[in-house]
């Protein structure tokens, strides 16, 4: 049994990762038919059901930041997931307006590491959401100011944990990819929570729909 979570309900191969508990659940009742909680140790909240199609599908929040999505991706491989898709929020660094939906090519760290998703999963997204932008994501660990972190590598977008979601994925073995949602730029400001609500929504549709 792994040592963070701790599972009420079967664990399937296939995830949507969120930092927020609340997304995770707004997402569980929009994508599961009759989901069920199947983790609320440490406040990780996490569902387990079956998608409209027939398919298992776990949903589970990862906590805020890098180390905390790292620590409950092991502990959903040591349960059996194979394959992941984190959705989640970002601020745009440059063009992005709030509202769109970024998905990640690379994931970069201020230091100059990078991550990368799992091809298919990444080419699935583009194919289902076209409207969506495919570009590079930076991952700070804090979002207080973004720009005055920024490194000289460029990013279109920052946010707190999906480089070292990718990284995790990759040395455990699993296809892991990102979607996320544009929550704010310096000069538009930011979305405001039922617009957040409906970015989540689709993005979680368009997610379970490849998974």
């Amino acid at each position: 049994m792994p040592a963070r979570l701790r599972p009420s309900a079967p664990i399937a191969a296939d995830a949507i990762l969120v930092g927020d508990p609340g997304r995770a659940l707004l997402l569980a009742q929009v994508l599961l038919e009759q989901p069920k909680m199947s983790n609320h140790a440490r406040g990780l909240w996490g569902y387990g059901g079956v998608t409209p199609d027939g398919r298992e599908l776990t949903i589970q929040s990862t906590g805020m930041g890098g180390p905390s999505a790292s620590i409950v991706l092991a502990d959903l491989a040591e349960l059996g997931v194979r394959r992941a898709i984190r959705i989640g929020s970002c601020t745009s660094l440059g063009e992005l307006e709030p509202g769109r939906l970024l998905i990640v090519s690379e994931a970069r760290t201020p230091a100059g590491g990078s991550a990368q998703p799992d091809r298919e999963l990444t080419a699935g997204l583009a194919r289902s959401l076209p409207d969506a932008h495919l570009g590079v994501a930076i991952s700070l660990d804090t979002l207080h100011d973004p720009e005055r972190d920024r490194p000289t590598l460029l990013a279109e977008a920052a946010d707190m944990q999906t480089a070292a979601l990718l990284g995790t994925a990759a040395e455990l073995g699993l296809a892991a990819a990102a979607l996320l949602i544009v929550a704010e730029k310096s000069s538009s400001g930011q979305l405001r929570d039922e617009e957040m609500e409906e970015g989540a929504k689709r993005a979680g549709i368009a997610a379970a729909a490849l998974l």
